[in-house]
């Protein structure tokens, strides 16, 4: 019985491992990848290009016939494209596992004003879903903590590794407020209701405690050595030391337009407006105070009755004619499972107004750049990140997308997940 038991017990270990795919080691190959449509992200292209990295940096990006450079590994990269890994932003991806199942559900702390509360430190790198999502691009994500007002931090990691600790590329990127609606909407997405005006007495309370709690920590900010620590304030002292983004999660005009007059008088150095449904229309504001936008999943219904059924696709438009930065966020119902679906709302963006490269530096480099990592990261450059996949289709384009390799930090990562294997034993299966 006993050995029975550890023959039980050695089984069950083999299938909880073969669940997801384990981390790729370290590159020590030189490996160059030639022939394939370069789109380097930052709007260029190579036609039969290439792309040579060796101990994770990138070395060469350029056309094929220019390599002088001897690599170990050669692959030939003919007819497919080859892209810098998308960046997946204000995400929860390895916060929740089931959301039917509470033990497995992490993205959320008790209280309102909750800055100290790390993200990172509830992220979990064994997720299912993140070989899923790998699966079509993604290599890198923002992990953001959900509600309350001051919901906590947010950290930027790969989607490769066996630790939340060996997956950080930026810790406590950021810190994320929850600005009070002016206006609430309600109704579900199916069937909207009546949009109402927010009770004053409550909203006016709610703004009055944020400014009372952002005077306090830039009071404590301003002194380099507190008699008292406070967990609470300390962790707000990067926004105004510039260590830190100020995320504040706003749709409508009005709210949007609080929130950056509001980052302005508390002296906060930089801030993301993050959903921004409405940022086109204050757009001479954003820009005149160099504010980005994180843009809210563009597969919705729009928010007003009155709205054309196709605005929400083409806000990315909106905000390039109006000279915003912005990227492309997944954030909402059913988000994590659903966030291998980034690149097709690039996809939509470039079918509604924006070129298909501006739309995939939506996802990449334009990405990297408000999350604070396009030093490393975001688009294929000598000296940066040997993050990248080829596919034989485009990637924007969820009828010929289809990831044949990735790398992150140069190592070839697997592209196995549960998905694929369960397809694989059905269609064995149903081919018999």
């Amino acid at each position: 019985m006993r050995s029975l038991a550890l023959l039980v017990g050695i089984g069950l270990a083999a299938c909880l491992a073969a669940q997801r795919p384990s981390p790729a080691p370290a590159q020590t190959r030189s490996i160059l990848v030639k022939g394939g449509l370069v789109h380097v992200g930052d709007g260029r292209t190579f036609v039969d290009g290439a792309v040579g990295f060796r101990n994770g940096i990138i070395d060469f990006v350029g056309y094929e016939y220019a390599v002088k450079t001897v690599y170990d590994t050669v692959i030939d990269a003919k007819g497919q494209h080859i892209y810098p890994g998308f960046i997946l932003p204000d995400a929860t991806l390895g916060l929740v596992e089931i959301d039917a199942v509470r033990a497995s559900v992490d993205a959320q702390e008790t209280g309102r004003m909750e800055p100290e509360v790390r993200a990172l430190s509830a992220y979990n790198a064994d997720s299912r879903i993140i070989p899923t999502v790998r699966n079509n691009g993604i290599l890198l994500a923002q992990v953001t903590p959900r509600g309350n007002t001051l919901s906590g931090t947010s950290g930027i990691v790969q989607l490769d590794a066996w630790t939340n600790d060996d997956a950080v590329v930026h810790a406590d990127d950021g810190i994320h407020l929850n600005w009070p609606v002016a206006f609430a909407r309600t109704g579900w997405w199916a069937e909207r209701g009546t949009t109402e005006k927010e009770e004053h007495a409550e909203r006016k309370k709610a703004l009055t405690d944020i400014r009372s709690f952002f005077l306090r920590a830039k009071a404590y900010a301003a002194s380099p050595a507190p008699e008292k620590v406070d967990l609470r304030l300390d962790a707000m002292r990067g926004l105004f030391m510039g260590e830190k983004t100020l995320f504040v999660h706003a749709d409508g005009a009005r709210e949007i337009q609080e929130a950056v007059l509001f980052a302005r008088e508390m002296d906060v150095r930089r801030m993301v407006i993050v959903g921004g449904y409405d940022a086109w229309r204050v757009a001479d504001l954003l820009r005149d105070k160099k504010v980005d936008v994180i843009l809210q999943r563009l597969h919705s219904l729009p928010q007003r009755e009155d709205e054309d059924v196709d605005l929400p696709y083409r806000l990315p438009a909106l905000l390039k004619e109006r000279g915003i930065r912005f990227c492309l966020g997944y954030s909402g119902s059913m988000e994590r499972m659903g966030a291998r679906n980034l690149s097709f709302l690039a996809g939509t963006a470039s079918v509604y107004g924006l070129s298909s490269q501006d739309a995939l530096r939506a996802i990449t480099l334009d990405a990297a750049a408000i999350l604070g990592i396009d030093d490393r990261y975001g688009s294929l450059e000598a000296g940066k990140s040997a993050t990248l996949f080829l596919s034989t289709g485009d990637a924007l384009d969820m009828r010929s997308n289809n990831v044949v390799r990735a790398y992150i930090d140069g190592r070839g990562i697997s592209l196995d997940d549960r998905q694929k294997r369960l397809w694989q034993q059905y269609e064995e299966r149903y081919r018999r």
